[in-house]
């Protein structure tokens, strides 16, 4: 079976393409057998997890990469312990090439317990295999209680065509856009970092009921406006910095379904704006727009996939582009685990820690995450070493602005009310 070409183009982008989620558990470390047992139980059936991608036979322009799947299922070769501790697993993980010649992905037990006496299982997978709301899909099935997803093959792009092509042309345009890469702190040659930040989840409900007169912030628009915050402070310079969002194009009826069912989203920052409640209501502007450009999308998105999947070299091509930091400055994305309380072995979950992708040199990818009371962001940046930490407590900075600016304005209103 032919990969599609965003697959293709996952693996002929030049990146590491590793991207990951890890749930975290208090108590001691989980038994390998177990963890193997449950993961032949609930992903065993699933077709997806036992796909190989194999290279062309011929010249790569002519042919491009085919799924071959691997039988039986072997857990043990995709799930081990490891001496590492979370953190940095994840930040040796965003760089690993995953082995060629088996299934694109891999799950590790980790031994060494976090300062706070917790253990991680971490989900390891190639973005040609799986996105990142395919990887919340899995973690959910392995909990204790849940049903499985059917098995599929099939990746989970909505196929239908709008009857209208709305606003395809504008959509373009948005697509090639040119902007900036995320400037460095210092001089010195780009290496990657990884930060993972807790927020505290006062300051979250505090920053989630601004605007004081609005209906209240989505996780995405307090990342995107946070984040516009942090690179006004960060650095100053000509050009627009954009952010590009994946959006899920899955439908109810196709929600659990595995492989690759995004489609990216680019929204210029509002750094320009001097106020932290102000940058917020511009980028729920933008995120308020994002139905009807996911429309465009599926207008466009058939068309694109078929010529770069009857030309291979094409979906390289695009892909290459789109990764360059002018295009693709970084992605930004934010989910809430909404099973709450999940249970493993019948430990409850205590968070979630993802893992966004490595792209190239002038980039920063962001990904914040809600589970139970905890609100955990991962930054992966390309830029300085350490430069991942310090964006990173400057987005929570913006935050707690975001969150602050609620707390002087209650205190306004109710000084007007006190005789």
């Amino acid at each position: 079976m032919r990969l599609t070409a965003i697959e293709e183009g996952h693996l002929r982008n030049g990146l590491p393409g590793t991207i990951g989620i890890a749930a975290v558990f208090p108590g001691e470390p989980f038994d390998l057998a177990w963890v193997r047992a449950r993961v032949h139980e609930r992903w065993g059936g699933l077709d997806r997890m036992s796909l190989v991608p194999v290279p062309p036979a011929g010249p790569s322009a002519l042919s491009g990469h085919r799924w071959s799947a691997a039988r039986p299922f072997d857990p043990a070769a995709h799930i081990v312990a490891t001496d590492q501790d979370v953190n940095a697993l994840l930040a040796d993980g965003v760089t690993q090439v995953l082995p060629a010649g088996r299934p694109l992905w891999r799950l590790l037990v980790t031994r060494r317990p976090t300062p706070a006496g917790e253990h991680a299982v971490v989900l390891l997978a190639h973005h040609a295999l799986l996105d990142g709301r395919s990887l919340e899909t899995l973690f959910r099935t392995l909990m204790d209680g849940a049903v499985p997803p059917r098995p599929s093959l099939v990746t989970a792009v909505a196929r239908h065509r709008p009857s209208r092509l709305p606003g395809v042309g504008r959509e373009l345009r948005r697509i090639g856009a040119m902007g900036r890469p995320v400037p460095a702190s210092s001089r010195g040659d780009a290496r990657p970092s990884v930060a993972v930040l807790g927020i505290d989840p006062r300051v979250m409900r505090a920053a989630r009921r601004q605007p004081a007169d609005g209906r209240g912030a989505t996780l995405n628009e307090l990342l995107l406006s946070s984040y516009a915050g942090a690179l006004r402070a960060w650095a100053k310079g000509p050009g627009p910095f954009y952010a590009t969002v994946p959006v899920d194009l899955r439908t109810r009826h196709t929600a659990r379904q595995l492989g690759n069912g995004v489609t990216a989203l680019r929204v210029p920052l509002p750094v320009d704006l001097d106020s932290p409640v102000a940058r917020l209501r511009a980028c729920q502007e933008q995120v308020a727009a994002f139905d009807d450009r996911c429309e465009a999308h599926r207008a466009i998105l058939p068309t694109l996939q078929a010529a770069a999947r009857s030309v291979p070299w094409l979906a390289g091509v695009m892909a290459r582009r789109l990764a360059r930091p002018e295009l693709t400055t970084s992605l930004c994305t934010a989910f809430k685990w909404r099973d709450n309380p999940s249970h493993l072995h019948g430990r409850s979950l205590s968070r979630v820690v993802p893992l966004p992708q490595l792209s190239p040199p002038g980039t920063a990818n962001l990904c914040l995450v809600h589970s139970a009371d905890t609100y955990t962001l991962t930054v992966v940046s390309h830029l300085r070493p350490g430069d991942a930490e310090l964006l990173g407590s400057a987005v929570v900075r913006e935050l707690e602005a975001v969150a602050s600016a609620g707390t002087t304005v209650a205190r306004a209103v109710q000084g007007l009310r006190t005789p």
